[in-house]
């Protein structure tokens, strides 16, 4: 039995069906199990290994690699400050500091009401609003104390659900575009490629 959801067990199938190899959708299919857990549970580890023909200690080495994955449970708001050179200089440890206050967690912690994960990060490319704020990777430029206080309370409130979804949603909106083909052409194109390549090797052995 799938431990996807089914819609996104769907989803899944047609990412393995997009790449020649089914290892090479091992990275959105990691996206789609933290989407569903919120972090990369066990079982959604095994089924991103059996998807792709690979081994969970395959796919956890490879999620290990990237700071966007999360091998444990974490807040439904995953709070990033930047302290990297542009926000250093803007007070971007004070800032962090002052987030740990107010979040009532660590660094690296969850709070107790399993809100909040606070993240000290590198480098967010928006140096011209530093210090740099994400939430769930998405910027909220809260660039004082009082701003990150208010977006806090606005956020325990529910005030920005529309904007900000609990942590491992990367996109709401599904795309309609880029490629669309069935199951059937794409093994059609894929068994004339091979076919193609061993009649060229053929010929040059």
């Amino acid at each position: 039995m799938s431990h996807f959801q089914p819609e996104l067990r769907q989803r899944a199938e047609e990412l393995v069906a997009l790449y020649p190899r089914s290892r090479s959708a091992m990275l959105p299919l990691l996206h789609l199990a933290q989407e569903q857990d919120g972090y990369l549970s066990e079982a959604g580890i095994e089924e991103v290994a059996s998807l792709t023909g690979t081994t969970s200690a395959d796919v956890r080495g490879t999620a290990s690699f990237y700071d966007m994955f999360h091998l444990e449970p974490v807040g439904k708001y995953v709070v990033g400050v930047c302290t990297n050179i542009a926000c250093l200089l803007a007070g971007g440890e004070e800032f962090l500091e002052h987030a740990s206050s107010t979040l009532g967690c660590a660094v690296g912690a969850t709070s107790d009401d399993g809100l909040f994960t606070l993240e000290e990060t590198e480098c967010l490319a928006d140096c011209d609003k530093a210090p740099c704020v994400q939430v769930n990777h998405r910027y909220v430029r809260t660039t004082t104390p009082e701003s990150f206080d208010a977006l806090v309370g606005e956020l325990r409130a529910g005030a920005h659900d529309a904007d900000i979804p609990s942590h491992g949603t990367l996109i709401r909106v599904k795309r309609s575009g880029g490629l669309r083909a069935s199951h059937d052409e794409i093994r059609e194109q894929r068994a004339s490629s091979s076919a193609a390549r061993a009649k060229r090797a053929e010929g040059t052995s």
